[in-house]
């Protein structure tokens, strides 16, 4: 059976149509990811790290606006319990007596005999200790979101490109079946067969487009400032941070604000206790009686007889007791959380580098080999179709097992509570090209 050149070189480029991810190693398939971001505040003209840029995009979102307005409300709340608990009071009093006018002008104090604003002010420091590190919290869950979408999109854009090139080596194909077809090489249910394997991908390419508009349009809404050709995660990411070290989650944010909230509350109870302890006002008044000058002293003490709101500082320190559970309950929670994680980062690591391994540079090879051995007619045309399928399944499932991996460590990050710090050693590099375009 004999071919022309054109022919054979058409079936050749056919077979070399795959995606540079089926034959790049995990360095180079990774290295495509790097960006260099400018300042806007400083006419872009200043580098800025990728880690960097990310964060001020993250700070734009609604949802990070609204909580710092939280935040600094909450600080406003805890500064307050920094003043002093009583201001003075201005008292006047005016009587007629015959014909005198009596009249006096005096100011009391309440004086904090027990030192309650000490406690509040300890109050104060806990209260903005946890809401400083729930707005950490926050802001790390946020960034381990937009780095989710960040890799869901180069999956999908992966999966798009993967498509798009079947569908271009079953266009040539199809070709090269019409040519054989009037030579009588083949006949017409093969090209029945290459007829419904293209339109199958069609709808598969057709799915994978909107897919990609479909994620491309929820980054947008994440950050502002991204753009398909910038904002892709640098491939130094996924080298920070040994899996296999142990983890101090005592500086952990969600442990931290936990702790800072039993902290408070246990405050709270002392402030209650203190407040069965009541406070004594001491007055000075100055003015005239009967034509006399009259100074006054006067004092007032509560009596804590109806009622010595022993009830309210016996619920502050059940409260207090019930935060502190809470707070051994997210100590337990997060370090089972680290476990999990890290196993499963493990496992999926251990799958892509040995999927990486078995797919180096065979996807090509493959594809070069169906096409040789359809083309001397050692397979038929369904033989070959189904071969391509098959192909085509082992490529998306790399990038499947990718996807999952690097989702696996940006669980890990969170869970560690350093996914911030991690971030920030992403330093400024070159601008590269969109991945696997």
């Amino acid at each position: 059976m004999k071919f022309h050149k054109k022919t054979t070189l058409a079936l050749l480029l056919a077979g070399a149509l795959v995606p540079v991810y089926a034959t790049a190693s995990a360095s180079a398939l990774e290295n495509r990811a790097a960006q260099t971001f400018s300042s806007a505040e400083k006419g872009g003209q200043s580098r800025v790290s990728w880690g960097l840029w990310l964060q001020q995009q993250i700070e734009q979102h609604p949802d990070i606006i609204a909580a710092k307005a939280a935040v600094n409300a909450r600080l406003s709340m805890a500064d307050g319990k920094d003043k002093r608990l009583y201001n003075p009071e201005l008292a006047t009093e005016f009587e007629q007596e015959g014909a005198n006018d009596n009249f006096a002008l005096g100011i009391n104090q309440t004086i904090d005999w027990w030192d309650k604003r000490s406690v509040r002010m300890k109050q104060g420091d806990y209260d903005r200790l946890a809401v400083g590190q729930e707005y950490k919290q926050l802001l790390q869950e946020k960034t381990a979101e937009v780095l989710h979408s960040l890799v869901k999109w180069q999956s999908v854009n992966s999966l798009a490109e993967l498509a798009r090139s079947q569908e271009e080596q079953l266009n040539t194909l199809l070709n090269l079946v019409e040519q054989r077809q009037l030579s009588g090489d083949l006949s017409q249910v093969d090209a029945e067969l290459a007829y419904l394997s293209l339109s199958q991908k069609l709808n598969t390419t057709a799915q994978a487009q909107a897919q990609l508009q479909q994620v491309e349009a929820d980054l947008g809404q994440l950050l502002p400032g991204w753009s398909a050709a910038s904002g892709q995660i640098p491939e130094r990411l996924w080298s920070l941070g040994d899996v296999n070290n142990p983890v101090n989650l005592d500086n952990h944010p969600g442990i931290v604000a936990a702790k800072a909230r039993w902290q408070a509350l246990k405050q709270q109870a002392v402030i209650a206790r203190l407040e069965t302890r009541a406070d004594p006002t001491f007055g000075l008044s100055a003015g005239k009686s009967g034509g006399d000058d009259v100074v006054a002293l006067s004092f007032s003490m509560p009596l804590n007889i109806n009622n010595d709101f022993s009830d309210e500082a016996r619920a502050a320190n059940q409260e207090a007791a019930s935060v502190e559970a809470l707070y051994r309950s997210v100590i337990r929670k997060q370090q089972f959380s680290l476990q999990a994680s890290q196993a499963v980062f493990l496992e999926y690591q251990k799958k892509y580098q040995r999927w990486l391994d078995v797919m180096q540079g065979r996807a090509e090879r493959t594809s070069r080999l169906l096409a040789a051995q359809w083309q001397s007619g050692d397979i038929s045309t369904s033989e070959y179709l189904l071969a391509l399928q098959q192909r085509s399944e082992g490529l998306q499932a790399g990038i499947e097992l990718r996807t999952a991996y690097q989702g696996a460590k940006i669980d890990w990050l969170l869970q560690t509570g350093e996914i911030d710090l991690v971030i920030k050693q992403l330093p400024a590099v070159s601008p590269l090209l969109i991945p696997y375009k």
